[in-house]
């Protein structure tokens, strides 16, 4: 009998500290949520007095740093092309004119002809020489398939290129490629665009989603959240910080 009254006794100190620790745990999981949203409800406040002009520093953007910005979109929000024209809108009366815009599947280059329609003052970059024009706002439309298609040819080049050579002054020794041989390649072929100095990532996904890694080697990522739920003070935030900061480069 003794031993059965110590084993209820623990059993009891076990529930009663199993409940103890999952009280603890749904109260620091309120001071969490309430934590985020005081933060969220901050953001958006901070975002709507820069929309207002109420805060004059982020009226000083310094866009001279900002020569090719990227705009990355996961491919389902990309389909919301009126939110992407007004997007593009809000960069044109910033004083941006060199855009990347980039999702994984095609989705943008698809809807490419309804948003240039809808920005007069823009046009489509081809070539370096596009982005001469400084009146008007210059876009490239980019996915993952052109990065896979621009590894592939710069590969070609490069293995033509070294099977010549092989034949040519009769060495057969293995060539190991370094970085700079393929961005000689890529530029031979076209597929080299400029590297962006920022790019803005819209969508769930904390990542550039495939964006050619070769073209953001010093790019500086920023998170935007949804597509739906972007906002214009967010977006001068953002350019602000970035024009703002002193960016290191190794060697």
């Amino acid at each position: 009998m003794m031993d059965l009254r110590i084993d209820m006794q623990r059993a009891s100190f076990a529930q009663i500290g199993n409940l103890g620790l999952l009280l603890l745990w749904h109260i620091l999981h309120l001071f969490v949520s309430i934590w985020y949203f005081l933060l969220g409800l901050a953001y958006v406040l901070q975002s709507y007095l820069i929309s207002g002009g109420v805060l004059k520093s982020y009226k000083a953007l310094n866009l001279a740093k900002l020569r090719y910005l990227a705009i990355v979109i996961e491919s389902e929000e990309a389909y919301q092309t009126l939110k992407v024209i007004e997007l593009l809108q809000w960069l044109e009366a910033i004083g941006v004119k060199r855009v990347c815009l980039y999702d994984t599947e095609g989705v943008l280059k698809k809807s490419k002809e309804a948003i240039l329609n809808k920005l007069k003052n823009a046009s489509e970059f081809k070539a370096y020489e596009d982005l001469v024009d400084q009146n008007r706002m210059s876009l490239e439309f980019s996915s993952f398939s052109d990065g896979k298609e621009a590894v592939t040819k710069a590969a070609n080049l490069l293995f033509v290129k070294y099977l010549k050579l092989a034949k040519s002054v009769g060495d057969h020794e293995e060539k190991i490629f370094t970085e700079p041989d393929m961005d000689e390649a890529l530029k031979a072929i076209s597929c080299r665009g400029p590297d962006p100095d920022l790019l803005l990532v819209y969508g769930p996904a904390r990542c550039h989603l495939g964006f050619p890694a070769w073209r953001i080697r010093y790019t500086e990522i920023v998170h935007m959240g949804h597509l739906k739920s972007m906002r214009f003070g967010s977006l001068i935030k953002a350019i602000y910080r970035f024009t703002t900061v002193r960016q290191n480069h190794g060697k």
